[in-house]
């Protein structure tokens, strides 16, 4: 088995090491690679798309002629900027902005504020609890009826599934738990 970590921005390494360390407590042997390239695709069993800044990421996924090539890419994990790239629909519309549309959500960029309004806070899911950790977080403002809400903070809906595509508007690699990066794997 093979799944990477999309390598053009964000926490690459964090995503490294908690994968590792979900495949570690399920007993799963896999590559963990770094994608940086088109022909890095090839045979992902499954992709994690970090954060960063979504704007950019879509744009470098696009230069690269890898955004296309990413649906086909069996499960995809999305956080922060990732989750923007899995949504059916962005707002505001940013000029060049593009995503996957995998997931029926619709997502709003930086809805908690500016870098300095970044936080941490506790989150009861559905998978256990957890320490969120929100840089300029996105927030899911609308699901359809095939998604199924994960986790909540404060009313909004800050993780979410939808067949094989996972998406939190939240950290986990930063949260010193891999319960998200296990339920990737089982998806």
């Amino acid at each position: 088995m093979r799944y990477g970590v999309l390598a053009l921005q964000g926490a690459v390494s964090e995503h490294v090491i908690y994968l590792k360390k979900a495949m570690e407590k399920m007993g799963i042997s896999a590559d963990v690679p770094e994608i940086r390239d088109l022909k890095e695709l090839d045979g992902l069993d499954g992709i994690i798309l970090p954060g960063g800044e979504s704007t950019t990421l879509s744009l470098l996924l696009e230069k690269e002629g890898m955004l296309g090539p990413l649906r086909n890419v069996p499960k995809i994990f999305g956080t922060c900027a990732g989750a923007i790239l899995l949504a059916k629909e962005i707002v505001p519309v940013v000029d060049g902005q593009k995503c996957l549309g995998l997931i029926e959500m619709k997502v709003s960029r930086n809805a908690y504020g500016r870098q300095l309004e970044s936080f941490e806070a506790p989150l009861d899911t559905t998978l256990g609890k957890i320490e969120g950790v929100f840089i300029r977080a996105p927030g899911i403002e609308e699901v359809g009826a095939a998604v199924e809400v994960l986790a909540e903070h404060n009313g909004k809906i800050v993780a979410v599934v939808q067949g094989k595509y996972l998406a939190t508007t939240f950290h986990p690699e930063l949260s010193g738990s891999t319960v998200f990066h296990e339920h990737f794997l089982k998806l």
